[in-house]
């Protein structure tokens, strides 16, 4: 990807992983600066073959994102501006998490602090999210403000917790610690704050090892999942498991034959063999 100069993002790229680092002080906050970084990112990043995923994480230790720019209510013309250019019924918070959530990359978040309101929300579009337990919150506050979530915080709530669980987290708007985030299904998983780096980043470069056409074959079977019937999802399983089943990875399977797999010693450190 080309390197634009950034206001409120540092990029690093090693092995196949993007590290986006926010820091735009004092609050993070998801303003003009930041959602034009993070949409000149998005548009850099989507077609570059050597990013295969990309790690969001803040610079400030106590708020990923805190929210959306309240500026946005006493200076709508600031957030009108961000609409200038975009197509269709969606408004200039929404299209940019759906821009994210769209990249064909795997997008992780790593959340060791506050993240309300938008920066939820944005946390909420990627494919996954990792929070430090005892430092990472989570919150949906809008109500309380007499509004409701507009940067698809209903959608991709809902999508994660299930029906009643979002009505409980957006009208009661309570700040969400780590452990009942991975409860809820907001998370994948709560880790010791000390823990979190090294975690996401074996994740992170572990994914990013895999060839390309398998990380996009299992995305797309997962997807189909969540917009079909079971037979639908079933079809395109088999349909890229056909794609994906080569006379190399044939060869693969035989070569791991060799070294112990599918023997009853072997199968004990299976992950081992594998992993090579």
């Amino acid at each position: 990807m080309t390197n634009p100069q950034f206001t409120a993002l540092h990029v690093t790229v090693d092995a196949g992983v993007a590290t986006v680092t926010i820091d735009n002080p004092p609050l993070n906050l998801l303003d003009t600066a930041l959602i034009t970084d993070l949409n000149a990112f998005a548009d850099g990043v989507r077609d570059d073959g050597t990013v295969k995923v990309i790690v969001f994480e803040s610079a400030d230790p106590e708020f990923f994102i805190a929210h959306g720019d309240a500026h946005f209510v006493d200076r709508p013309e600031s957030f009108a501006a961000l609409a200038e250019g975009l197509e269709g019924p969606l408004n200039p918070m929404q299209a940019l998490h759906e821009k994210l959530r769209a990249l064909p990359q795997i997008t992780i978040g790593k959340i060791a602090g506050f993240a309300r309101g938008g920066g939820h929300e944005l946390l909420m579009a990627l494919d996954l999210r990792f929070a430090a337990i005892g430092r990472a919150r989570v919150a949906q506050p809008e109500v309380l403000l007499g509004i409701l979530p507009g940067g698809g915080g209903t959608q991709y709530l809902t999508r994660l917790t299930g029906r009643a669980r979002a009505l409980e987290l957006l009208l009661g708007a309570p700040l969400v610690d780590a452990e009942l985030a991975e409860r809820y299904g907001l998370v994948n998983r709560a880790l010791p704050a000390d823990e979190l780096d090294d975690f996401v980043d074996v994740l992170a470069h572990h994914i990013a090892g895999l060839p390309a056409a398998v990380i996009q074959a299992v995305r797309t079977a997962v997807d189909a999942a969540l917009t079909g019937s079971y037979e639908d999802g079933l079809v395109v399983e088999n349909q890229k498991l056909g794609e994906l089943f080569t006379a190399e990875a044939a060869q693969r399977t035989v070569d791991l034959l060799k070294v112990g797999y599918q023997t009853r010693e072997g199968e004990k450190r299976l992950e081992q063999i594998l992993h090579g």
